[in-house]
């Protein structure tokens, strides 16, 4: 009974450590992430159990091989062979595990290069990971002295032993460090959730290919004799007599295709580049900032942003033309840093206007550059396709609460209905015959007048009864946004389940249409087998 007591106990204590481990984890920054928050918290234990069961041993198994490398320490010796070697087989496991739910935690909590480089989490990270390599250093000149150990006691056995002895003990020492930042991680808010400031004054961007399509050819290249390059490194290590040639042919390989492969796609960067916008991509701010451009940018870069302002003529280099679609290019953080630095011959504005007004100008100009690449979309919808966000917006319909279009991700398709009476009657009442069969395809319907009239209700009643949300409060920043993708007296905007535009048709005169039509498009998004992400996180 006894033995079987004395087995059952090490269990006890191992399930009292797990959730104790449990419970340290939810107190953590995993407990808030949503959705997986289950999954954060597991990677969370495994981490924690990991680390304890390496660092923890640690200090023991440096005691035992500094008693047992003393003279007196000879019965002692064996035993501190048997552990090191047990312990050091025992350790690989935990170092991988330690790596893979650090690797996914981080992702989890960092999520991006601009969070790593540019957030105090993302630089404690940093700092841990080098103290944690410099562990992994000392680990493996653990196990070159590891043979040592059985050699000859005085001579051999015993030096190499006091040598573990220190490494293990320098190998605890790191460990306290890397337990210091951690502590200083738990009370820094993750770095996707801070505005990360980018350090450098460069980026990465495959961006660069679509501006200068000259230079893919050589970032193709580039790549396959970086690609070579890791072959080679990792043959070398399959090999003896030939691992340093083939091994110093790799890292020359690696290291210039990595130099052929970097310069086109270099650009410049700026702290705020990966900033997120303070201001959502929403119609009201696009409006405010469709009023600020007019007020004080017009004057150089024209009315319409096409770079033909009053006194374009008089600057050197000429204003560029903002309804390019290279402007989409471009971070919502570099637009907003320029607008506020300036960049010559354009004057800072940061002095001139409040943050909240110069995030109304980015997405002002956002919203140009995303009309201009909306002329790519006809009435078809092209499969699994999704890339151009449509603008977020609030409505009213009737005495209703307020409703916006970010309410239907994940949810309905959106079929957004700029009109215009008359002309837009018949349609209106082709829709009205269709909303039955399209709400069973979880599709609504949102008509907004193009005169932005209170009545919209009222006027459209006139003939069959129209039973699909008719906005009338929010039309005039509804249409004032959407007239930039679309002039026309009537446009049709087909917006899918994650809130990316789709679809866009427009009419000047009559326009009617085909309802089987759209319920062809319909049905194309409805059979689309990958969700794409919601539109939000591909707005800069």
């Amino acid at each position: 009974r006894d033995r079987t007591d004395w087995r059952a106990l090490p269990g006890q204590v191992a399930l009292l450590g797990l959730v104790a481990l449990r419970l340290i984890a939810a107190a953590g920054h995993a407990a808030a992430l949503e959705p997986g928050t289950a999954a954060a918290l597991a990677a969370d234990v495994v981490h924690l159990a990991a680390a304890g069961l390496w660092v923890g041993g640690l200090p023991a198994l440096a005691l035992l091989l500094w008693l047992a490398a003393r003279p007196a320490g000879a019965d002692a010796r064996p035993y501190a062979v048997l552990a090191a070697r047990r312990f050091s087989r025992t350790a690989l496991a935990l170092v991988g595990a330690l790596a893979v739910s650090g690797l996914w935690s981080a992702w989890l909590q960092v999520a991006s290069i601009a969070g790593l480089l540019g957030t105090r989490h993302g630089k404690l990270l940093l700092l841990k990971l080098v103290i944690f390599a410099a562990m992994l250093v000392l680990a493996s000149l653990n196990r070159r002295v590891m043979p040592a150990l059985a050699g000859e006691a005085a001579t051999i056995g015993r030096p190499a032993m006091r040598r573990l002895s220190r490494l293990v003990a320098a190998e605890a020492a790191l460990a306290l460090l890397v337990l210091a930042v951690v502590a200083a991680m738990t009370v820094t808010p993750p770095a996707r959730h801070e505005q990360p400031t980018w350090p450098l004054s460069f980026r990465l961007t495959l961006d660069n290919l679509v501006t200068a399509p000259d230079f893919q050819s050589q970032v193709l290249i580039g790549s396959q004799v970086a690609v070579l390059g890791v072959v080679a490194l990792l043959v070398s290590l399959a090999l003896r007599r030939l691992r340093m040639p083939v091994l110093a042919g790799g890292a020359v390989l690696l290291v210039a295709g990595v130099a052929i492969t970097l310069p086109p796609l270099v650009s410049d960067a700026y702290p705020t580049t990966y900033r997120r916008p303070d201001v959502a991509y929403q119609a009201t701010s696009i409006v405010a900032g469709m009023a600020l451009f007019g007020e004080h940018c017009a004057v150089c870069h024209g009315p319409r942003a096409a770079g033909d302002g009053p006194a374009a003529a008089t600057l050197q280099p000429r204003p560029p033309d903002l309804r390019a679609s290279h402007v989409a290019l471009h971070t919502a953080g570099d637009i907003f840093w320029w607008i506020t630095n300036g960049l010559p011959p354009m004057p800072a504005f940061g002095d001139r206007l409040e943050a909240d007004a110069r995030w109304h100008l980015v997405n002002y100009l956002r919203a140009l550059a995303a009309a201009d690449a909306a002329r790519l979309l006809g009435p078809t919808v092209e499969p699994e396709m999704p890339w151009l966000v449509a603008p977020d917006f609030t409505f009213t319909v009737g005495p209703e609460y307020a409703r916006s279009l970010k309410e239907y991700r994940g949810r309905k398709i959106v079929l957004l209905v700029l009109y215009t009476l008359p002309a837009s009657q018949p349609r209106l009442v082709e829709l009205a015959d269709a909303y039955g069969l399209l709400t069973s395809l979880e599709v609504e319907i949102l008509a907004v007048p193009t005169d932005a009239t209170p009545d919209a209700i009222r006027r459209v009643s006139g003939g069959p009864p129209i039973l699909y949300p008719v906005v009338t409060d929010g039309s005039r920043e509804i249409v004032d946004t959407y007239r930039l993708f679309s002039a026309a007296p009537h446009t049709e905007f087909l917006i899918d389940r994650q809130g990316y535009l789709r679809a866009v048709v427009a009419a000047s005169d009559d326009p009617r249409r085909d309802p089987n039509l759209l319920l062809a498009e319909v049905e194309h998004l409805n059979e689309e087998k990958v969700a794409p992400p919601p539109a939000a996180e591909h707005v800069h």
